[in-house]
C-alpha cells in the first residue's frame, strides 16, 4: 500500500526428539527474559535471551525485508536498494546489492541458503521488480519488472525451493498474485477468477515482508488492511482460488489493519498490526487462529503498541515474537497474552530451525537473539 505507509515463511521443523528438547528448552529460557529488558538487552549479570545488536555499517537504510538462514546466515533488504548479508553471525556484512538499483525500495527477502536468495522491490508501476541471486549476491538477475501502473507489489513467499508466491494491491478490485516453478527464475501472473472482491481501499502493507506467508506445500494467507475490516485472506492451492475471513484488529482507516502474519502449521497462525502512526493508540494489535484462518480470535492482553512483524520460536508450539518501532512482545500461550521484554525498534523478525532468531529496522539496525 503506497510507499507513504509501512507497505515469511514457515521454516520447517525438525521430527527429532533432540529437537523437541531444544524447544523445550528455548522456550523455559525465553519465558525468563526480564519485562524490562531494553533495546540493548538484559542488564549486567542477567543471562536471559536478548536481542543483540551486531553493526550492519548502514544507518541510514531502514530494513524491512529479512530472511534468518541459520544463527550465522541472513539476507537483510531495505531502503536505498540494500541488500546485505551475513555468514558469520553479523560481525561482518557484505553489501551484495544489486547493480543500479539505487532507487529501489526493498522490502522483503527470501533466502534459501547462504547463496541463493529472491528480493522485492515495492512501488508503482515498474518500481515494483524481483531479482534472484544464485552466488551469494555477487551478481543478481532481474526476473520480473512490473509493467501495469495499477499494480503495486508488497510481499513474497516460498513454499519450497521452487514455488513461490508475490502479491500486489487489488487490480481491477482484486488482489493480484504473481507465481513461479523455478524458484523465482520467472514469473506468471494468475488468473484473479478465485480471488474475492477486495473491499474499498484494501490493500496490503509492505511492512515487514509478512503480509503474504505460507506453510507446507499449499497453504498460503493474505494480510490486509485500509479498508473498513482487517481480513486475511487463506489459499489451499497455492494462490488459485482463496477464502477470505475477518480479523479482531481494528480496521476503518488507511493506517489501520492487519501488517503480519506467521503460522506455524496450517491450522496455528497468529496476526500482528494496528496503526502505524505513532501518535494514534493500537488496542486489539494481535489476534490468532486454531483453524487455518477461518475464524480469528483477539489476545486477552495485547502488545501495547502496533507491531509490524511476528515470528514463531522454532520447535515450540506456543512461543513467538512480535516487533515494531517501541518494542518486542513475548507470548509463551500461543497469542493469548503478550508482553513486553524489549523497547527497542525493529520493523521485522525471523527464526530459523537452529535458533537463530533476527530483527531489524529503522537505522540500519539488527540484533540476533542471544541465549
Amino acid at each position: 500500500m503506497g510507499s507513504t505507509r509501512p507497505t515469511r515463511r514457515t521454516r520447517p521443523t525438525h521430527r527429532r526428539a533432540t529437537a523437541a528438547a531444544a524447544g523445550a528448552a528455548a522456550l523455559a529460557a525465553l519465558t525468563a527474559v526480564p519485562a524490562q529488558a531494553d533495546a540493548e538487552g538484559p542488564a549486567p549479570g542477567h543471562r536471559a535471551p536478548h536481542w543483540a545488536p551486531k553493526d550492519s555499517g548502514a544507518p541510514d537504510v531502514r530494513f524491512r525485508g529479512l530472511a534468518a538462514v541459520d544463527r550465522d546466515t541472513a539476507w537483510l533488504a531495505g531502503t536505498r536498494g540494500t541488500v546485505l548479508r551475513t555468514t558469520d553471525g553479523g560481525e561482518s556484512w557484505r553489501n551484495v546489492s544489486p547493480p543500479g538499483a539505487g532507487e529501489l525500495q526493498f522490502r522483503d527477502v527470501e533466502a534459501f541458503d547462504a547463496r541463493r536468495a529472491v528480493v522485492l522491490a515495492i512501488g508503482e508501476g515498474e518500481a515494483s521488480r524481483v531479482y534472484r541471486t544464485d552466488d551469494g549476491g555477487a551478481t543478481w538477475t532481474e526476473s520480473f519488472r512490473n509493467t501495469d501502473a495499477r499494480a503495486f507489489y508488497d510481499c513474497l513467499t516460498f513454499f519450497d525451493h521452487r514455488h513461490g508466491l508475490a502479491m500486489s494491491d487489488p487490480v481491477d478490485g482484486r488482489f493480484r498474485i504473481l507465481s513461479t516453478r523455478d524458484g523465482g527464475r520467472s514469473w506468471t501472473v494468475l488468473p484473479d477468477t478465485g480471488m474475492p472482491p477486495a473491499l474499498e481501499g484494501e490493500a496490503g502493507f509492505a511492512a515487514s515482508g509478512q503480509c503474504l506467508v505460507s506453510s507446507g506445500p499449499k497453504d498460503v494467507w493474505l494480510a490486509t488492511g485500509g479498508a473498513a475490516r482487517a481480513r486475511v485472506l487463506h489459499s489451499a492451492d497455492r494462490g488459485r482460488t482463496w477464502t477470505v475471513a475477518d480479523t479482531s484488529i481494528p480496521g476503518g482507516d488507511p493506517a489501520r489493519g492487519v501488517f503480519a502474519l506467521a503460522f506455524r502449521d496450517r491450522a496455528h497462525g497468529l496476526a500482528v498490526g494496528g496503526d502505524f502512526r505513532p501518535d494514534q493508540a493500537s488496542p486489539d494489535a494481535a489476534a490468532r487462529t486454531g483453524d487455518g484462518g477461518r475464524t480469528w480470535r483477539g489476545a486477552a492482553a495485547s502488545p501495547p503498541a502496533y507491531r509490524s512483524g511476528v515470528a514463531w520460536l522454532p520447535h515450540s508450539r506456543t512461543a513467538a515474537l512480535a516487533v515494531g518501532p517501541t518494542g518486542t512482545d513475548l507470548t509463551t500461550d500461543a497469542g493469548r497474552t503478550w508482553r513486553t521484554v524489549d523497547t527497542g525498534s525493529y520493523d521485522t523478525v525471523d527464526c530459523a530451525p537452529d535458533r537463530g532468531c533476527w530483527a531489524a529496522g529503522e537505522k540500519g539496525r539488527v540484533a540476533r537473539l542471544e541465549h
